[in-house]
């Protein structure tokens, strides 16, 4: 909003520096000071109301040290970081734009079904609180809009390279930045993602229905959106499961939403694209403000979040969190990166998993069930192994500094 007001009076009053609103630096540095600043202001005024209206967390006695003492905490913590989102989004993005919309999408819907959940949990008294097959629904339905918009809509687009342009020479060598980077003039669809540490890096989905021969693109949808559906699913549930202690997925979104600011900022820049031989796709930079205030929330959160938890985000952050992370990768072609960039998440996923079927598999075989962890998630076996939660989260967060670091590092490692 704030940007089209500027606008306006730049152009109609040449009010001096309105200009700066043009600038994504300026409005993304903007958006998470924003950010920050509702999460801390508003989160501690809804702590105070979830206080009064004792919405708090029940906490299952699992046998882990100092988890009863949780006990009370208030939960639904997640309609701090939803605000935080929303409101610089909507104040320094430019909301016309295609991506900005679906991301706005994806965080209300998907905040909605995590709010259902916990309000179920919290007013009703059910500790069930939304069926299982209620969220996936919910996780599908979106995966449905995301998948069928980015295949339709007609600003998704990517601009092709034609060729190398003549790079500048400094002292004889190559400065390495092109001074003129060459695309093609006409915007194109495409289903072509990046694909990391592979030289010539774009994969089409479409490619994989080439045995329908001629005009075989055309039905390209029919594996892109399966594979979307997939990927919401999958990332949403992972930061699900691995909001589990304090301050755990929070600090490891923020990382995550960092690199992804990144990522996006090179890829909707030309110049940085060229450089990088990386996708170039028109209109992306804008994530960039919105992802800023993603890591602003995330952070903010953390004030209130951080060991030991005054709230809780519940599932009205944690689904909103892997959703939001989730197409936010799909939009800007790398989410084929996502299970390097979210790690912490596909080994929390994968702890449940293995522990779960190995569990079935030995009770079946010798009547009996074993485990392989002391318990999943992961970060609660390592609870069992008597670490304080406040070192499992540092050193998790270091897993996913690191993580993060190595997936820019594909950028040029190929």
């Amino acid at each position: 909003m704030l940007y089209y007001l500027f606008h306006y009076l730049r152009e109609h009053y040449n009010l001096p520096g309105a200009n700066v609103f043009n600038y994504i630096s300026f409005r993304a540095a903007m958006s998470i000071i924003v950010s920050l600043l509702i999460s801390m202001v508003f989160g501690k005024k809804l702590i105070r109301m979830l206080h009064r209206r004792q919405v708090g967390e029940s906490i299952r006695d699992l046998g882990l040290t100092g988890q009863k003492e949780k006990e009370g905490t208030p939960t639904m913590g997640g309609l701090i970081i939803l605000a935080s989102i929303l409101i610089p989004t909507l104040l320094f993005a430019r909301i016309e734009n295609v991506y900005i919309i679906l991301m706005l999408a994806v965080t209300i819907w998907l905040g909605t079904v995590g709010f259902l959940d916990d309000y179920i949990k919290v007013f009703k008294k059910d500790k069930k609180g939304l069926s299982g097959g209620f969220k996936v629904f919910g996780q599908v339905g979106i995966g449905l809009i995301v998948g069928f918009t980015l295949y339709f809509n007609s600003n998704v687009v990517v601009k092709e390279k034609l060729n190398s342009a003549p790079q500048t020479i400094i002292g004889g060598q190559s400065a390495g930045i092109s001074a003129l980077p060459k695309y093609a003039t006409k915007e194109t669809k495409s289903l072509e993602t990046t694909i990391p540490f592979i030289k010539n890096n774009e994969f089409d989905y479409s490619w994989l229905l080439s045995f329908l021969g001629d005009g075989y693109k055309k039905w390209g949808w029919l594996i892109f959106v399966p594979i979307v559906i997939l990927i919401v699913t999958a990332v949403s549930n992972g930061a699900n499961i691995t909001d589990g202690i304090d301050g755990l997925a929070t600090g490891t979104s923020a990382i995550i939403g960092v690199t992804l600011m990144v990522l996006a900022y090179v890829s909707g820049n030309y110049i940085f694209a060229d450089y990088l031989n990386i996708m170039y796709i028109p209109n992306c930079s804008e994530l960039v403000i919105y992802m800023s205030a993603f890591v602003g929330a995330c952070v903010g959160f953390l004030w209130y979040n951080s060991y030991p938890a005054q709230v809780f985000m519940g599932d009205t952050g944690s689904l909103a969190l892997g959703g939001i992370i989730a197409v936010f990768a799909i939009a800007i072609r790398k989410e084929l990166l996502l299970p390097l960039l979210c790690g912490i998440f596909l080994i929390e996923n994968l702890s449940v998993m293995i522990q779960v079927s190995y569990f079935k598999y030995t009770k079946k075989k010798f009547g009996e069930g074993r485990r392989i962890f002391k318990m999943a998630p992961l970060h609660h076996h390592y609870q069992k192994l008597n670490l304080h939660e406040s070192k499992i989260v540092s050193r998790f967060w270091i897993v996913g500094i690191m993580l993060a670091v190595l997936s820019i590092v594909t950028l040029k490692l190929r």
